[in-house]
């Protein structure tokens, strides 16, 4: 018969589904207990009360246990976290406001607190998808992109920093809100993709009407009241254009890599070259271009550029930079952001997902950072 030291080692890989840490070391674990019969008894504290993903932590426990000697069945009793114990997740994972060491990511406020993308030696690669105007698929860009770079086996997640037209959350299929432990957001999760937005804090149709300071208050929230967990991406879902949101964004996130998206009609590209130019003002580096909406593929099985051509490599040109990849218009990749089923995750042999698919890979290789910064090499 399997000891209480043998159940609590089977234990420790197990991870609590939404913090990837293991539940004995998150003090998840109460206690354990062997029956007569070979019955093995597990208390578990979650984090908060009508946790979502409790079936999930029954099937990890339960597959980790059921194989030690002499256990026939598996029992699991739920229990809650005191308010004092979610504070000490929350220390031990997030840190504490100002804290730039340890465990614990750094929060970033006004009052001199960073936010941890900023900070020299931080993993995360910043994505900023930018575009001159609405309507060019900038979302949709990049909700694919990073379910690209998940199925590629990078840890992704998303800012919805769009507070005003806010599409995120419906495009990726997250059906759950934030988990809050102690002040800390916990974001949902779904394609391997983590993601936050204004909209799952205000009710369903309802119109944001902010100003900069609350603009630039929220988007700082994002970045530092969530528990990212140093993802290798942190892709920022722009607002079009280059008001206050952008200009925030570029004091955030110093690191930051922009990428413009654009269709191929001259318009497009000439509205698009702005968002290029704040970005050259702000000190951001446009790493490349992507153009939506290249060409539609007819019954016939011609190509119909719909929207011209050119105006992506002529941007590109322009710039100085490369044209990353050029993205068919097709009827799946709009159905699919109306539905939460990403055309890259759930036809990944379909041509756009083939193009999101390369454009990802081109972006953490081809183009990954040069210069490797750590914090703890010093010269005198």
């Amino acid at each position: 018969m399997a000891t209480n030291d043998e159940i609590i080692d089977a234990l420790r890989p197990v991870e609590d589904p939404e913090l990837r840490r293991s539940i004995v070391d998150l003090g998840m674990v109460r206690g354990v207990s062997i029956g007569a019969d070979g019955t093995v008894a597990v208390q578990i504290a979650l984090t908060v009360a009508g946790c979502p993903l409790r079936n999930e932590i029954t099937s990890r426990v339960t597959t980790a246990v059921s194989p030690l000697a002499g256990v026939t069945a598996v029992s699991l009793d739920f229990t809650v976290m005191t308010d004092k114990e979610r504070e000490a997740v929350r220390l031990m994972l997030h840190g504490s406001p100002g804290d730039t060491a340890g465990h614990g990511q750094a929060h970033g406020h006004a009052e001199g607190r960073k936010v941890p993308f900023s900070e020299v030696g931080s993993k995360t690669r910043p994505l900023l998808i930018s575009s001159g105007k609405g309507g060019v698929g900038k979302s949709s860009v990049t909700v694919n992109l990073a379910v690209a770079l998940a199925a590629q086996g990078y840890s992704v997640g998303i800012v919805d920093a769009d507070i005003y037209g806010y599409s995120v959350p419906r495009m990726l299929g997250t059906d759950r809100e934030p988990v809050v432990i102690d002040q800390m957001l916990v974001p949902p999760e779904a394609y391997g993709v983590r993601c936050i937005s204004i909209g799952y804090f205000v009710p369903q149709g309802q119109a944001i009407i902010w100003r900069g300071p609350m603009l630039h208050k929220a988007i700082e929230q994002f970045l530092t009241d969530v528990f990212w967990d140093e993802p290798d991406f942190l892709l920022i879902d722009m607002p079009p254009g280059t008001g206050d949101i952008a200009l925030s964004l570029s004091q955030y996130l110093p690191r930051g890599e922009m990428y413009v998206v654009t269709t191929p009609q001259p318009a497009a590209q000439k509205v698009a070259s702005l968002a290029a130019a704040m970005a050259a003002k702000v000190n951001l580096p446009v790493r490349g271009i992507i153009e939506n909406m290249s060409w539609f593929v007819g019954d016939d099985g011609k190509h119909y550029e719909i929207f011209g051509s050119g105006g992506g490599a002529e941007l590109a040109a322009e710039i100085g930079v490369p044209l990353l990849g050029q993205l068919p218009l097709v009827l799946a990749l709009r159905e699919g952001g109306d539905d939460g089923r990403p055309i890259t995750a759930v036809q990944p042999d379909s041509e756009a997902a083939r193009v999101f698919h390369e454009i990802a890979r081109r972006i953490a290789v081809d183009l990954k950072p040069k210069k490797i910064f750590s914090p703890s090499l010093k010269i005198n």
